[in-house]
């Protein structure tokens, strides 16, 4: 009979979900033989929060070998959306008095029960207050990461974490009850949606005491996207909450000066992610009529510098280099904080963003995952450089 059958529950493995009955089942699976495995003393459940899927997902949540593990399906509660459905599995686990919450995607075809254990025990052994995950990924996989919130994540807060929307995580009970407890407000935001990855890493640096550690888990395997083709409403999203979140922690990030590493749990695991095509031209092309169709909107908010240098690129090399995505980013990320301008903000960068992806692409198609790595870092390291620019024009804005 599907259900729980007790009232606590140490460790909570939470899966949110939406038509993913070809993955879910081996998503279940896996988590309930690193439970088992790892954590054989300790009363562990997974639950699955749907957002009302068409397919099979449910009957496949249940039909998972649980090994004795607990299942819970449901459909939350809310505004549609992940972060919708991580509230309310962080809710449930909050009564339930668990001590750890781990989550993983629910299209993950990679996952291993070693992953439950590397995001489990940082919080168990270590008191770590949150785990994020430290992946090999393909080099054009996670281009919103790679391009925004790692690097700027990193310059304004000062610890360095690869993955801070990777989606598979560990909540111990501090971070838990500081979720679970904040206004009803921050839930009528992008926050219940694809903005719930960033906020709760976001949170989790400003929020609580604890340290944060990066679990090694290899290869991530999971449904991925030309960035150029099927962007939806994710970036919006995720950068509109990362810009949202400067605002509200600006006396913190305004004072730190450097970056420190995060502690990785685990060996690092070694791998070779899937192939992945991305369409070079087509991501040149709508950078290039994106800045041709916003001529105006780009020198009022970037700059005459800025703007000329835009205006240059022609159709063919509509390609936008560190130094000048990082101006640009610094500038949108600053004028923000006006309400009335954020949609077209938004609208704005998303050209920028195809030319800024469409750059890295260029510089880096021959290169190994190693090679584009270290490109990855040098665009962090500019981000932390110029760092004092951002603090001066965010200045300058709120005059």
């Amino acid at each position: 009979m599907p259900g729980l059958s007790h009232d606590s529950y140490d460790i909570v493995v939470g899966i949110p979900s939406f038509n993913n009955e070809t993955t879910i089942k081996y998503v279940v699976e896996t988590a309930a033989i690193g439970l088992k495995q790892y954590f054989p003393s300790m009363r562990g459940c997974i639950v699955n929060a749907d957002g009302g899927s068409t397919d099979r997902t449910k009957e496949m949540f249940y039909s998972a070998s649980s090994n004795g593990v607990d299942l819970l399906s449901f459909v939350y509660e809310g505004i549609s959306g992940k972060g919708s459905a991580m509230r309310s599995i962080m809710e449930k686990s909050k009564s339930y008095g668990a001590q750890a919450v781990l989550f993983l995607d629910s299209d993950l075809r990679s996952v291993e029960p070693f992953w439950i254990e590397r995001l489990a025990s940082p919080i168990l052994e270590e008191g770590a207050a949150y785990v994020t995950p430290y992946y090999i990924r393909h080099k054009y996989d996670g281009t919103i990461t790679n391009s925004i919130c790692y690097p700027l994540t990193t310059a304004l807060y000062g610890k360095k974490i690869r993955q801070p929307i990777g989606g598979d995580f560990g909540v111990g009970r501090e971070l838990l009850e500081y979720y679970t407890t904040v206004p009803e407000n921050t839930w009528r935001s992008d926050i219940s949606r694809f903005g719930i990855d960033i906020w709760m890493t976001t949170s989790a640096v400003n929020e609580v005491k604890g340290s944060i550690y990066q679990a090694a888990l290899g290869t991530k395997i999971h449904d991925v996207k030309d960035p150029g083709k099927q962007l939806g409403n994710m970036f919006k999203e995720v950068v509109g909450t990362l810009f949202s979140l400067m605002q509200k922690y600006e006396d913190n990030w305004k004072t730190v000066g450097d970056y420190s590493d995060s502690p990785i749990y685990g060996d690092v695991v070694t791998g070779i992610p899937e192939p992945l095509e991305v369409d070079l031209e087509n991501m040149i092309s709508k950078c290039y009529e994106g800045i041709h169709s916003q001529e105006d909107f780009i020198k009022d908010i970037l700059g005459a510098k800025i703007a000329r240098n835009l205006l240059l690129l022609g159709k063919s090399d509509a390609m936008i280099d560190d130094d000048l995505w990082v101006r640009i980013i610094y500038r949108i990320a600053s004028g923000y904080r006006k309400l009335a301008l954020r949609d077209r903000l938004i609208e704005l960068l998303v050209p920028l963003y195809f030319g800024r992806v469409a750059s890295f692409v260029s510089r880096t198609e021959k290169m190994t995952q190693e090679g584009a790595e270290e490109e990855i870092d040098k665009l962090l390291k500019k981000f932390v450089e110029t760092k004092d620019e951002l603090i001066s024009i965010w200045e300058k804005s709120s005059e």
